[in-house]
């Protein structure tokens, strides 16, 4: 059995002999719990059937506000049975596969059971209790046990949901975690002190108070829905750009997807913060956008040597790229880090000649990963480097084309290894040989260095 299979059944093994330990444990639910289960479920429905997609498989909505409501209005089985019933449905009308609906209707399943357990468990009362013996002032007695169950339930069903998608994808969790809430996280903290109003409007106001509380919450959502498909959406056509740009040279097709993937394990080594990693990774996405210019095509496609009027074209593309994705509002704060990608640690480098501490951070790191994909990619005239050779070629660059404090700290930590245990993506078509000497000003430079360029 796979492992996402395996980890699928144990999840829906808990899920089942959770709520029968919870229906046999319960009291007996009373008069308004078939009532209160029907109608926050079909609430539920509203919001499962608008639910979004969220970037790696993963799938957004608000559904949790009718779910966490049934969990403190009538903490008991009948809340847990309305979570699998409408999920269920939901996933039926999607046509999951049986493998993701038997995960999303578990993961659903014990996300209720971790909000009534905890809610419980930290002496809260179900709202129906309350409102039979007249306390409306009730924040006192289920504010904190509520506000516990809650979180804890959202954090398990995450993380459940995450960890089958890492197993699946081979991808980081955290990773994961980040791209997909980095932008609805925010909303979600905010949405849980609605769940309580929504709870309490609907026990003491009726059904129709709810429904008409629901309507603008809904409507809130489905602003942020609109948000966060734009935002895939400018992510998406970064994408397409990058395919676009290595279709007109077929060599170095997936450089800049390896150059971002190489560039987020230096940043890691070094300790940079996850909000500059991410900085760093869209920017090394985009490092060779400016050759996607007219200009290029005939230099990228050229079989022989460059002449030096050909290779001062080629150093245009960093100044290109920084000046095209400067055009662009959201990315102007990775335009230095494009604009400065080719610089050398002693002034060596193009555009601009910078040295040192002027060459930006980002800049620094995705020269690293550029020349380690130079290295770790095929040849036509030698096969990929080993990790020893590539060391060695950090090494002696030490200072000259590269940051040395940078070089020291890569080399010493742990993640350095994970960059040859990536995997590899073999180049094609081959180009012969002479083709990868290209002339500088100074002469010719090694293959290796040249198709950095």
């Amino acid at each position: 059995m796979s492992k996402i299979r395996l980890y699928v059944t144990a999840v829906t093994a808990i899920a089942i002999a959770w709520t029968g330990a919870v229906y046999w444990n319960a009291p007996t639910p009373g008069p308004f719990a078939a009532s209160d289960a029907l109608l926050l479920g079909a609430l539920a429905a509203t919001a499962e059937f608008l639910s979004y997609v969220l970037p790696k498989a993963a799938s957004g909505s608000i559904a949790f506000i009718p779910y966490f409501a049934a969990a403190i209005v009538a903490p008991s089985w009948t809340s847990v049975l309305l979570a699998v019933i409408v999920r269920c449905a939901a996933e039926l009308w999607s046509r999951r596969p049986v493998l993701k609906l038997a995960l999303n209707v578990s993961a659903h399943a014990l996300m209720q059971l971790v909000a009534i357990t905890v809610y419980v468990g930290f002496g809260g009362v179900g709202l129906r209790v309350l409102a039979e013996r007249n306390l409306v002032d009730v924040t006192r007695v289920v504010g904190a046990p509520a506000l516990a169950a809650f979180i804890l339930a959202l954090v398990v069903n995450n993380l459940l949901v995450h960890a089958a998608i890492a197993l699946s994808t081979g991808r980081p969790m955290d990773s994961l975690l980040r791209q997909n809430y980095r932008g609805t996280a925010g909303i979600d903290v905010v949405s849980i002190p609605l769940v309580f109003v929504f709870a309490w409007a609907y026990v003491y106001y009726g059904p129709l108070a709810a429904a008409v509380l629901w309507v603008p919450i809904l409507g809130l959502r489905q602003i942020q829905r609109t948000n966060v498909e734009l935002e895939q959406t400018n992510e998406e056509l970064l994408e397409l750009m990058v395919k676009s740009l290595e279709a007109r040279d077929p060599y170095t097709s997936g450089h800049s997807r390896r150059v971002q993937h190489y560039s987020t394990i230096i940043g890691r080594a070094i300790g940079l913060r996850e909000r500059d990693i991410d900085h760093l990774s869209r920017a090394a996405l985009l490092h060779d956008v400016g050759k996607i210019y007219e200009k290029y095509a005939a230099v990228l496609s050229k079989q022989d040597k460059l002449t030096p009027d050909e290779w001062a074209i080629i150093q245009d593309h960093p100044a290109d790229g920084a000046n095209l994705v400067s055009t662009m509002t959201k990315l102007r704060d990775v335009v230095p880090a494009i604009r400065h990608h080719h610089e050398n640690w002693d002034g060596t480098g193009y555009p601009d000649g910078l040295a040192g501490e002027q060459i930006p951070v980002a800049s620094r790191i995705i020269r690293f990963a550029d020349t380690i994909d130079a290295m770790t990619t095929e040849r036509p005239y030698r096969a990929p480097l080993t990790e020893s050779q590539v060391r060695a070629e950090v090494i002696r660059c030490r200072a000259t084309q590269f940051d040395p404090q940078i070089a020291d700290r890569l080399l010493s930590s742990p993640l350095w290894t994970s960059i040859f245990t990536s995997p590899s993506v073999t180049v094609t078509p081959a180009r012969p040989m002479m083709a990868l000497l290209r002339k500088t000003p100074n002469g010719v430079q090694s293959a290796t260095k040249a198709r950095e360029a």
